[in-house]
């Protein structure tokens, strides 16, 4: 559960880098708090300071205006070794030694407690066992990172940032290039490290389907514009969610919870069970047929639907959503 107080902080940071007495400002006007047992993705296109941020925060640079405060400490009075027992991260590069096993990887995330020469305690082989547990790779620890696929893989840098054993767990894009299955299993995952292992987990996500169903709250990052924080559900009932879109011609739709042309569909009058007439809806809207004098009824028998289409007083027959948009497409009744 959360410790009901944000162990990370900033107020109306600018973000950016200096090169001599000039100031080059990537992102202002940033104000967020984080807390231990909870999830946060940031989201936000490309170029608009996601990274800047995350590099601040890791007290990689100063910010331009304000100080990000962990434990009520500025970051940039505190030295790396120091971050580095606190901010574990997990970056979208791989790792070069794959001859290494899992083992190996994960006991390197104690190097903040033993230094580079690696000498385990007792407590840090807890520290390295409990990592490996959570992330549920104890059947892969003596293989080496060559044989593990890409999914199996991110679980071993996530154990690694566990072993860290920090307050905080940043990842830069976990799911890029995973399959669907793996992209799910990872985010529940750092959902149940969050809450279970009480961390603040912040994750960096082009993945908006699946961080709206895992996620605690939002940060979104768009150009120009302060930084917005809430629930994944408030931002969407407030539009806010939005932002992350390029322009106004799409839209987050919060009925079927998917991001959609914003012009207004003519949809035929659908009767039947709500779970099918929403498939057919999105079937007619992404084949652009629209109304037309058209009526459209379902019928179910057990798990077998059938689709009667009603134009110019004629009625049709169809077993599935895809042949009714075939017939549809091709003879326009």
């Amino acid at each position: 559960m959360s410790n009901r107080y944000p162990i990370l902080k900033a107020d109306e940071l600018s973000l950016g880098y200096r090169k001599g007495s000039k100031a080059n400002v990537i992102a202002e006007h940033i104000s967020f708090s984080l807390e231990k047992g909870k999830l946060i993705c940031l989201l936000g296109p490309n170029g608009v300071g996601k990274s800047t941020l995350i590099r601040t925060i890791m007290g990689q640079i100063p910010a331009l205006k304000n100080q990000v405060y962990l434990n009520e400490k500025p970051t940039q009075s505190l030295s790396t070794k120091d971050l580095s027992k606190r901010i574990a991260v997990v970056l979208t590069e791989k790792i070069s030694s794959a001859n290494l096993t899992v083992g190996q990887v994960v006991a390197l995330g104690r190097i903040p407690h033993t230094g580079w020469l690696g000498n385990l305690s007792a407590k840090d082989q807890q520290k390295i066992d409990k990592a490996i547990l959570s992330t549920h790779i104890n059947y892969i620890q003596d293989r080496p990172l060559s044989e593990l696929s890409d999914g199996q893989l991110q679980k071993v840098m996530i154990a690694r940032a566990l072993a860290q054993d920090g307050e905080i767990l940043i990842l830069d894009e976990p799911t890029a290039h995973l399959d669907l299955i793996n992209r799910f299993e990872i985010m529940h995952l750092l959902r149940d490290i969050a809450i279970h292992e009480n961390k603040a987990v912040l994750v960096v996500t082009h993945d908006l389907d699946i961080a709206i169903d895992t996620a605690d709250e939002f940060w979104l990052m768009q150009c120009g514009l302060p930084l917005v924080c809430g629930s994944p559900e408030d931002l969407i009932l407030q539009g806010q969610i939005n932002l992350l879109l390029p322009n106004e011609s799409l839209h987050f739709d919060k009925i079927n919870g998917k991001v959609q042309e914003s012009a207004i569909f003519d949809y035929p009058p659908i009767d039947g069970p709500e779970e099918i007439v929403k498939w057919v809806k999105l079937a007619l809207r992404k084949n652009k047929i629209d109304s037309d004098r058209k009526s459209i009824s379902i019928k179910t028998e057990g798990m077998k639907s059938l689709f009667f289409l009603r134009s110019d007083d004629e009625i049709f027959e169809f077993e599935t959503i895809s042949s009714l948009i075939s017939h549809l497409a091709l003879t326009g009744k």
